[in-house]
């Protein structure tokens, strides 16, 4: 059903919809807020770190998780201390947590406790991100990177990537809810940086506004590994016989491409974007591997069992755009730290 009702919002081009007025609305309240802030009728808080933002502008998912695990380890490997602040979408409350690797997901979210897990570094969810970015400075943290957060301009900012889906790029073009947009494209024009995932395949990405650097990202697998203590396994291991391919994240598509660029035959099973999913949803009544997203699999810690996989994938960057995204971030780092002390 979710599919259903979000697919046209990225086809290439915006078809007439019953929504579109209230995507003006939408649009004129965007405005107005961005308007505020900058006229100063509402204030930004600064903290003593620097604030680092790995957003998008469209709904869904476009990448962001698995460069903000990259920013933060390149970041660690300079010796600094960095810490992740996230909202914890759907979670079930809203005060600023300390995210542990046993946390439960449904007190933290799905993807602050994946971070958590994969990074090792302080990880802070809160609704009220100035509230969060400050509890990360109590933790020690020099460097915050906020995985989201590009429309919470409560928090300033020292640097804003962007991050953009190549295959669906900006959709139809359309603000909500008539389009998967959260702000127009004109958006990027104040990025610092605009991260491209996977090659810019969209209508919508034939040219892109604003004059911010603009990096490639792939996104690349790894061994998949056992929920029920079978160890890792290549995913070439799984061809031969079909398997289960489960996703609840926002794009389920690449998920799946993924696993077919493997070389495995899928029985696909997409689900909504943060979907809970339960041991009934999982069980498909034969002995086939099931394979899930890691976002997914930080969910299944209380019925993991044998048969069940998830597949962790990685950010790369070329050389070059990995020197530039750490030069620039260590550019404000640096700016950040001499303002600091002249202040």
């Amino acid at each position: 059903m979710s599919q259903w009702l979000t697919a046209p919002w990225y086809a290439e081009r915006a078809r007439p919809s019953l929504l579109t007025p209230l995507s003006w609305l939408y649009g004129g309240v965007v405005a107005l807020r961005r308007r505020a802030y900058a006229a100063g009728w509402l204030t930004s808080v600064r903290v003593p770190q620097v604030v680092i933002i790995v957003g998008n502008l469209t709904v869904g998912g476009s990448g962001k998780t698995p460069l903000t695990l990259y920013l933060v380890e390149a970041l660690r490997a300079q010796g600094l201390k960095v810490g992740i602040l996230s909202r914890g979408y759907g979670r079930s409350g809203s005060a600023a947590l300390v995210v542990s690797a046993d946390s439960d997901w449904c007190a933290v979210g799905d993807e602050p406790l994946l971070l958590a897990r994969r990074s090792g570094a302080p990880t802070v969810v809160a609704r009220d991100r100035v509230a969060g970015a400050r509890l990360l400075g109590e933790l020690g943290a020099q460097v915050i990177v906020c995985d989201d957060g590009l429309q919470h301009l409560r928090l300033a900012r020292d640097l804003q990537i962007v991050v953009i889906d190549g295959t669906r790029g900006f959709g139809n073009g359309r603000l909500l809810p008539a389009g998967p947009l959260r702000e127009p494209a004109a958006r990027l024009a104040a990025a610092d940086l605009v991260v491209l995932n996977g090659a810019a395949r969209h209508a919508s990405l034939a040219a892109l506004p604003g004059g911010a650097p603009l990096l490639n990202m792939q996104l690349r697998a790894g061994l998949a590994q056992s929920l029920g203590g079978e160890g890792a396994r290549g995913l070439a291991s799984f061809a031969g016989s079909p398997v289960h391919a489960v996703a609840g994240i926002g794009s389920p598509a690449r998920f799946f491409a993924t696993l077919r660029a493997a070389g495995l035959e899928l029985i696909e099973h997409p689900f909504p974007d943060h979907h809970p999913l339960t041991p009934a949803e999982l069980d498909f009544g034969d002995s086939l591997p099931v394979l899930m997203t890691e976002k997914d699999a930080v969910k299944c810690t209380g019925f993991a069992r044998a048969g069940l996989w998830y597949v962790p994938v990685a950010a790369h960057l070329s050389d070059a755009d990995a020197q530039q995204l750490l030069r620039c971030v260590q550019d404000r780092v640096r700016a950040v730290a001499t303002q600091s002390r002249s202040g």
